[in-house]
């Protein structure tokens, strides 16, 4: 394994890659999840503290001793667990650390369905990820003791479960998206992470699901550059400057993405990546295969039979069959969906009805879930009235 260490300086995204498998080795040494978890964080705060001044040559069997110390020190502290006390009086001595690699059982722990999806984010960026309480709490704004209660829950309430079980895969890729999708806040750039998390998955398990999350990843955060103004005004798709996307990370996300639907075995995020794809091989919105993209939107709705992807799949439509069509497959859906205002005043100033649309676009800035949205809607309206005024 490569050194973790550059010169004086730590790789931490590279240090807390290690944290799964140190983790997973005190677990099958004894240790309960909780405590473990524990152990490890102390241990990576003591490598970012000594290890400029003095690399070991052994990062990950330095990790697993300092950890497996802390966790002695705290079983001899406790007077309750003088039954654990009993089973890890001897500490090993330090050594090759076993080959075992535990960092999928971890994924499927930190997922497991008796957490909330919340906690299991939280849980996943802290015991998988290595992030500390405070990073993960700046990352979603909300104090910092409010989230180190809510990894202790997380953290009880898995502390039970035997760590040999299996998991379910499409729960961990629930919340690694989840983590994906909160973006950047604070000193952690969540979508970073969300992929280096995605990244060791792919490599501990072959799944296809896995590697059609990872492409989609990849290929939404190839345009992450353009979807937002300097002043943080949104930048509808159409108008993005396609000249900035990344062309590395589109073009990884495309080949992960082919090896995936090569096996056979098509699942939602597959069939999501497969519609980024397409957007992103287009050199402009009119140049874009919507035809294709309506087909992928009929099997990611045969696949999901989510309301939100047929309200997508009515965009689609209304691209590749005209604003009518588009309006026709609107009126299927329930008014009451996120973003069908939206969708309805697009295709009805897409048809010329502006009045209709301008309506449409001060509705749906009103029930906007976010401030940059709801502005850009906001915007939207003033403009189709600015225009009909002139007119």
């Amino acid at each position: 394994m490569t050194s973790p260490i550059d010169g004086a300086h730590i790789d931490e995204a590279q240090l807390r890659s290690l944290t799964p498998s140190v983790l997973g080795i005190l677990v099958r040494r004894g240790a309960d999840f909780a405590a473990a978890e524990d152990a490890v964080q102390d241990a990576l705060v003591e490598a970012v503290r000594s290890w400029p001044a003095d690399p070991p040559r052994d990062p990950k069997g330095w990790l697993v001793t300092r950890a497996w110390r802390r966790f002695l020190d705290a079983a001899r502290a406790d007077a309750a667990r003088r039954r654990r006390e009993e089973l890890v009086d001897e500490e090993p001595m330090p050594g090759p650390t076993p080959p075992v690699d535990d960092t999928l059982q971890l994924y499927f722990l930190c997922a497991h369905p008796s957490l909330t999806p919340s906690s299991a984010v939280a849980l996943t960026l802290r015991a998988v990820g290595g992030l500390t309480t405070r990073q993960i709490a700046q990352a979603y704004l909300v104090p910092e003791a409010t989230m180190a209660q809510r990894i202790s829950r997380a953290k009880r309430t898995v502390s039970g479960v035997r760590f040999d079980q299996p998991g379910d895969v499409a729960t961990v890729l629930r919340v690694l998206y989840l983590i994906f999708n909160e973006g950047y806040s604070g000193d952690v750039d969540l979508a970073a992470e969300a992929i280096r998390l995605t990244r060791q998955l792919a490599a501990a398990i072959d799944h296809p699901e896995v590697a059609g999350l990872l492409a989609l990843m990849l290929l939404h955060h190839a345009r992450r550059a353009t979807r937002l103004t300097p002043d943080g005004s949104l930048v509808p798709l159409a108008e993005q400057d396609r000249s900035r996307w990344d062309t590395e990370s589109i073009a990884e996300g495309v080949e992960i993405l082919q090896a995936a639907l090569a096996r056979d075995r098509l699942g939602e995020f597959q069939a999501q990546a497969a519609i980024a794809a397409l957007h992103a091989d287009a050199p402009t919105t009119e140049e874009t295969d919507w035809v294709q993209i309506v087909e992928w939107y009929d099997e990611l709705a045969r696949l999901t039979d989510s309301p939100v992807v047929r309200l997508n799949r009515a965009v689609a439509v209304g691209e590749a069959d005209g604003p009518r069509a588009g309006l026709a497959a609107l009126a299927t859906l329930d008014p009451a969906l996120p973003r069908h205002a939206a969708v309805a005043a697009y295709l009805h100033e897409r048809d010329g009805d502006l009045v209709t649309a301008a309506r449409l676009y001060a509705e749906a800035g009103r029930k906007a879930a976010n401030l940059a949205e709801r502005a850009h809607l906001t915007r939207q309206a003033a403009r189709l009235n600015a225009h009909r005024a002139e007119h």
